[in-house]
């Protein structure tokens, strides 16, 4: 409760990440102009000591007692039991919130106390609760998971924190106290749906399950309907308008409905969400546009960086850099991030788009598919797959797939197998990392490429558009998609 004691008080908090590396966690404690660290003695100690030596002036608050801190419990245990008055206003800076850094240094959201309350009352109206909540948080309160926190409170629940995630640990926990509510990424639902003890753990508590972060496959989405039920709410937002711009609801993902599960969902009351060209004006239904907001969840800017912010948030709208289209009933439809758009040969590639039809293979577990360099189209098309444990696929194959649903410039030039697709703090597919790889950086890709059948060369399968084939139209994700291919499945729900 250290963000919500820091707020009540006036304080501007800044979360630290816990696996967020020291070089990025001293540059947030210089760049904030931090002057207390709080931390838990048992787990963070010699980070802490670290971080002072590089902070001139850092006063450290333990958790406990501990060498060189003072004890905060302590302190507290002396203080007279009272009501504390609020001090803030609604335009002062609540949380000082940095971003992951995955295009570059990480930058400070300036989250202000009126985005704190207006996302108070989206999370508790908008999300389908059930009536007894117990919420588990495997993912660090630092980020996503910490919105819920005075949620979960206010509506009388009870909020239970883990220091990780373990499959095996999640799934354990969930059975042992019911747990009825979580928050999950999409990378950690597909580690539950490929465990293979899934299915030994009664986990029939679970009446919401919120998610986001990054986009999910419809077709291991199907999937997780099958093995845990009708029980999944999607978030869209980002830092600087937190966790409630867009939400999928239940009912929303029906399997009779396939496309909707390509779907990031529909704005949130209270807010103005449009899909704007390069000049600010909206498109047409159908047409892709950036999706831009507007309303009292939105951040004041980015800290120390006018530039930046007056970018971003130009004509007095939050320009997401997410690319989307929007179908006649208002859903959206994430097509891709700005930064990760391809331009190969000429045309725009969205990776989204083909990572989608990648995971319809039975055979695919994840993909990732991002532009390297080439000598003829600039940029070419490369998947990184991750194969689902004792299934198999040929390259060509993958490619062919695509090819046929999206036509030769969309089809990948190679695959990579992989072991893994890297993440980064927060649980999101690392895809400057896997850049760096192919751009004349290293990068950690290299330690989990997997060549899976006998590292034969034939493991990357290179092709090309033929010549003067069309380029193949934009279209609503999943909308036009063929039925799933068949698989080996489980069909059990979870227990």
């Amino acid at each position: 409760m250290f963000s919500a004691a820091a707020m009540m008080i006036g304080c501007r908090f800044t979360p630290l990440h816990p696996l967020g590396g020291l070089d990025d966690q001293s540059f947030i404690a210089e760049d904030a102009e931090l002057s207390v660290l709080a931390y838990d003695p048992l787990q963070f100690q010699e980070r802490a000591e670290k971080l002072r030596e590089r902070t001139p002036g850092l006063r450290l608050l333990s958790l406990g007692p501990s060498e060189g801190a003072d004890d905060l419990l302590a302190l507290a245990a002396r203080e007279a039991a009272g009501d504390l008055p609020a001090v803030p206003v609604e335009d002062d800076i609540a949380w000082l919130l940095y971003t992951g850094g995955t295009t570059g240094r990480p930058k400070g959201v300036m989250v202000v106390h009126r985005c704190f309350v207006q996302n108070f009352f989206l999370t508790l109206t908008e999300f389908q609760w059930p009536a007894e909540i117990r919420f588990l948080a495997c993912t660090p309160i630092t980020h996503a998971a910490g919105t819920f926190v005075v949620p979960t409170l206010a509506r009388g629940g009870t909020f239970i924190t883990m220091g990780g995630f373990d499959a095996g640990g999640f799934m354990a926990r969930v059975e042992e106290l019911r747990v009825t509510a979580t928050f999950l990424v999409p990378s950690i639902i597909y580690r539950l749906l490929d465990d293979p003890d899934l299915g030994e753990h009664d986990l029939r508590s679970l009446e919401t399950i919120i998610y986001g972060a990054s986009p999910m496959s419809p077709q291991r989405m199907l999937e997780a309907l099958e093995r845990f039920g009708p029980v999944f709410n999607q978030l869209y937002a980002q830092s600087e308008a937190p966790n409630t711009v867009c939400v999928l609801r239940k009912e929303d993902h029906d399997p009779a409905r396939p496309h909707l599960l390509a779907s990031c969902g529909q704005p949130m009351v209270g807010l103005q969400v449009q899909l704007q060209d390069e000049d600010g004006v909206e498109v047409p239904v159908g047409e892709v546009g950036e999706i831009c907001v507007r309303g009292r969840l939105v951040m004041n800017g980015y800290w120390k960086r006018p530039d930046l912010t007056a970018e971003t948030l130009r004509g007095g709208w939050l320009h997401t850099t997410d690319l989307a289209r929007r179908d006649e009933e208002s859903y959206l439809y994430i097509v891709d991030r700005k930064k990760d758009m391809i331009i190969s040969g000429g045309f725009n590639v969205c990776p989204r788009e083909v990572e989608d039809v990648l995971t319809e293979h039975p055979a695919v577990a994840v993909a990732a598919v991002i532009g390297v360099p080439d000598d003829r189209w600039g940029e070419a098309v490369k998947a990184i797959v991750v194969l689902r444990s004792g299934m198999a696929v040929e390259p060509g194959e993958l490619i062919a797939l695509v090819r046929e649903r999206k036509g030769p410039v969309h089809a990948p030039k190679s695959v990579e197998f992989a072991e893994s697709i890297p993440l980064t703090a927060v649980g999101k597919p690392d895809k400057k990392a896997l850049r760096a790889t192919y751009w004349g950086r290293s990068g950690p890709l290299r330690q989990l490429i997997h060549r899976r059948r006998g590292d034969r060369p034939g493991a990357t399968c290179r092709g090309r558009p033929e010549p003067g084939s069309p380029p193949s139209r934009p279209r609503l994700p999943s909308s036009h998609r063929s039925p799933p291919r068949g698989g080996r499945r489980s069909r059990s729900r979870a227990r």
